[in-house]
């Protein structure tokens, strides 16, 4: 399954960076005759559900092209979802001024808040809670963006 893995990861990979998009995140779950395989890519720009269609569909074609996977398969790809976790500094600046709770190391603790994404300036992250925070993206454990429908 490991080289299944890294084989869907590389064309994935490749396929996305080529549609201006990147890859977040591939499972692989169930048999070989029954196959789950999801995939979550993310964008500098939100990603639509066409978007999804269009690299499901050329991954589709990649894996059947190649023989890739045997048996029969699902495929699923999607954006990773406002309930996921941010894990790349290139997924956060489509989220200026949104709200975020963010849990960092801070030395040999660690430190949890919630405050609003100001900026970005290199690897650091400037956040706004009671007052203007920070973090050196390298020091986050935890960030997600919450979500508002006010």
């Amino acid at each position: 399954m490991n080289s299944l893995r890294e084989n869907i990861v590389q064309i994935a990979e490749d396929l996305t960076s080529s549609t201006g998009f990147f890859l977040i995140d591939i499972l692989i779950r169930g048999t070989e005759r029954n196959r789950v395989i999801e995939v979550y890519i993310d964008g500098e720009k939100n990603i639509t559900a066409n978007d999804c269609a269009e690299i499901s569909r050329k991954l589709n074609e990649i894996f059947e092209e190649k023989k890739l996977i045997k048996g029969a398969y699902r495929l699923d790809v999607s954006s990773p979802g406002i309930d996921r976790p941010l894990l790349f500094l290139k997924q956060y600046p489509k989220h200026i001024n949104r709200k975020f709770e963010i849990t960092y190391r801070s030395g040999d603790e660690k430190r949890k808040f919630k405050g609003t994404l100001l900026k970005i300036e290199g690897d650091c992250l400037t956040f706004l809670a009671i007052e203007e925070q920070i973090i050196n993206f390298i020091d986050i454990i935890n960030a997600k963006v919450i979500v508002s429908f006010s």
